[in-house]
């Protein structure tokens, strides 16, 4: 459901509010920018300071409220039904540190997520806004049952002021803290963005990204030489191949969608899934103006996790990675995690590479057809490939698939990922993407 501002209803007309979910918080634009969700009591006042989590404080006293700082925002992990009685009320705010106001924003943007899938979305720019240094999104409250009221409106003060109104006292800074990241502009948004549940809520998908003049080999390793040295010897590799294909200029929006079902326990065990995300990420740092790979992990269900960045691709499988897989059920179903990649990427104006990565034992052959045909009138591009695996079915097929609009995907199979050479690899995944991009500009589809 998309929001507007004062909208309230129940969180149970959308989502399972027992169950955990995330808000994720976003803005786009020239300032640095804090992410906080304060737990207030039903005087609104946060008469328990270990209940404001932000950069400095992770997470609440027993976890129910947890901070995941991402490239352009934050994201914060709640449990209601773990929250003190104290604790009545959620409310989440953006705030600049410095200098700058909210309108000058080029977007910002909030969702609530639940196991995988998007329920709530809201988006403003900096026309919602003037001088205001932060932003009183939305609140999560407790009356007779847990419900959601849309405030959207500026606030004259900073950080520091937020908390004075909710009857804080001053968090002191922590020396091993993280600090926040200053973002680069954003294209100014001047097209209306379709209010459909649809939407990516997530992403400026109104306008495409400004042509970067930073592309070509010195500013992809300056990139990954600053940020991810050990990945540094990929930049080569990539960037022959990049050459040969003439697509250093081009931008795009890069996904990875990896298959976590039980029979590839040990890709995971060996490092074999990590390093496949190693080798992926360069190819999203290279297309995507803000270096983000939007990624999803796929059993029986499904799990959209925080984008991979160049700060946190070491921790992309997480050590906890039994449990996630655990908890996604030991069987594949791709049907599920297509649907919600074209869902996420249907309204986009840029194009988008989707690598989707399986060991096999691929079914559902009819509605994976019928999805591809669907998904070849998008500006989506599946690159699909077999990993150690067997009984890939019809993704072998996809290549000559009839009825679609544009042929808009590839396959090919590694029986070792670590026996292919990193210049073979990125030539296999480069090989047909640059031909669907012409296809794709032929029918003005981005």
């Amino acid at each position: 459901m998309i929001l507007k501002r004062g909208m309230r209803d129940k969180l149970d007309n959308h989502m399972n509010s027992a169950q955990k979910f995330m808000a994720v918080m976003k803005v786009r634009g020239v300032s640095v920018y804090d992410f906080c969700c304060f737990g207030v009591d039903e005087n609104d006042k946060l008469s328990d300071d270990r209940y404001m989590i932000f950069y400095n404080q992770t997470s609440s006293p027993n976890g129910e409220i947890a901070y995941f700082a991402e490239n352009s925002g934050a994201s914060f992990e709640i449990s209601l039904p773990s929250l003190p009685r104290n604790v009545r009320k959620l409310v989440f705010t953006v705030s600049i540190d410095g200098g700058g106001t909210m309108g000058e924003i080029g977007l910002h943007e909030f969702s609530l997520i639940q196991n995988g899938a998007e329920a709530l979305s809201l988006s403003l720019d900096g026309s919602n806004f003037q001088q205001e240094k932060a932003i009183i999104t939305a609140e999560i409250y407790f009356k007779d049952s847990w419900r959601i009221n849309v405030i959207a409106r500026g606030f004259n003060g900073g950080l520091a002021d937020l908390l004075k109104a909710y009857g804080g006292e001053e968090v002191s800074e922590q020396s091993a803290a993280p600090s926040p990241t200053v973002y680069t502009p954003p294209v100014k948004n001047t097209a209306a963005m379709p209010s459909m549940p649809e939407l990516d809520p997530l992403s400026p998908i109104s306008a495409p990204p400004v042509p970067s003049a930073d592309t070509g080999k010195v500013s992809l390793e300056k990139k990954i030489e600053r940020q991810a040295p050990q990945l540094v010897s990929l930049v080569k590799p990539l960037k022959v191949e990049l050459d040969k294909r003439k697509l250093n200029t081009v931008k795009a929006r890069v996904a990875l969608v990896m298959d976590m079902s039980g029979s590839m326990m040990k890709q995971y065990g060996d490092g074999t899934v990590q390093e496949i995300i190693n080798k992926i990420l360069p190819i999203a740092v290279q297309f995507d103006d803000n270096g983000e790979l939007d990624f999803w992990y796929f059993g029986t269900d499904t799990r959209k996790m925080p984008a991979v960045t160049l700060e946190n691709y070491k921790t992309a499988v997480p050590n906890e990675w039994q449990r996630l897989m655990y908890d996604l059920g030991y069987g594949n179903n791709e049907v599920k995690v297509m649907r919600q990649v074209i869902d996420r990427y249907a309204f986009t104006k840029m194009p988008v590479y989707v690598i989707f990565i399986t060991d096999g034992e691929v079914g559902n052959s009819s509605e994976i057809k019928k999805l591809m045909r669907e998904a070849s009138e998008k500006p989506i591009f599946w690159q699909f490939v077999g990993v150690s695996g067997k009984d890939y079915g019809v993704l072998k097929k996809l290549d000559t698939l009839k009825g679609r609009y544009i042929d808009n995907a590839n396959f090919f199979a590694l029986d070792d990922f670590r026996s292919v050479s990193t210049q073979e690899l990125y030539s296999r995944l480069l090989n047909e993407f640059p031909l669907w991009l012409q296809a794709a500009k032929n029918k003005n589809m981005f």
